[in-house]
C-alpha cells in the first residue's frame, strides 16, 4: 500500500501553535496547567504544546508523562509527576492519534481517581474510528480513514510529518 503525507513539517507546527492558543484560551485565570503528554508520540507532542504554551502566556506549564501500556492499557498507568502535583488542578491529556479511543480512555480513568479543576483532551490527528464515547477537546485534524489504514506521526527536529500507509 502507497503512503502519503497527510500532514507536513509546518502543517504540525500550525496545529500545534492553534491548539496551544485554545488551551491558554480555556485556562486563561489558571496560574498552572498540567500538560500531560502519553509516553512515545504522545509526550514528544505535549513537550511542543508546552513549549509554545510557556512562550505565549504567563501561566506556569507543567509537563508530565503518562506511562501506559498501549497494548495493554489495563495494566498500571504511572505518572513522571506524583498525583499531588495535578490534584485541583487544570490538566490536558495529550496524544498524538486518536483512533479507537483506548489508550485516551484508560489514560482519562488514571485522572479521574485524582480530583481537577478542569480535565480536557488534545490531539493532532483525531481518526474518528471510536471504540469508546471519547473526544478530543483540542484537535489538528478530523480525518475519516478506513480500519486498514494506518497513521504515523514522526517528530522530527528539523522535519515532522504525518503519514497515511
Amino acid at each position: 500500500m502507497e503512503s502519503s503525507i497527510i500532514l507536513t513539517n509546518e502543517q504540525i507546527q500550525n496545529k500545534t501553535r492553534r491548539i496551544a492558543y485554545q488551551i491558554y484560551e480555556s485556562n486563561c485565570n489558571e496560574k498552572e496547567i498540567i500538560i500531560a503528554g502519553i509516553n512515545g508520540n504522545g509526550y514528544v507532542f505535549a513537550q511542543n504544546i508546552a513549549k509554545i504554551l510557556s512562550a505565549i502566556s504567563e501561566v506556569k506549564v507543567v509537563l508530565c508523562e503518562v506511562k501506559i501500556d498501549k497494548k495493554n492499557p489495563i495494566k498500571e498507568i504511572t505518572t513522571s509527576i506524583p498525583a499531588s502535583e495535578y490534584k485541583n488542578k487544570s490538566l490536558v491529556l495529550v496524544d498524538d492519534v486518536l483512533s479507537s479511543g483506548t489508550t485516551l480512555i484508560y489514560g482519562i480513568k488514571h485522572f479521574l481517581e485524582v480530583p481537577l479543576k478542569r480535565f480536557k483532551t488534545a490531539v493532532l490527528i483525531n481518526r474518528n474510528h471510536k471504540k469508546y464515547p471519547v473526544k478530543a477537546d483540542f484537535k489538528g485534524i478530523s480525518l475519516s480513514t478506513s480500519m486498514q489504514e494506518h497513521i504515523n506521526v514522526i517528530f522530527d527536529k528539523k522535519n515532522s510529518y504525518a503519514v497515511l500507509e
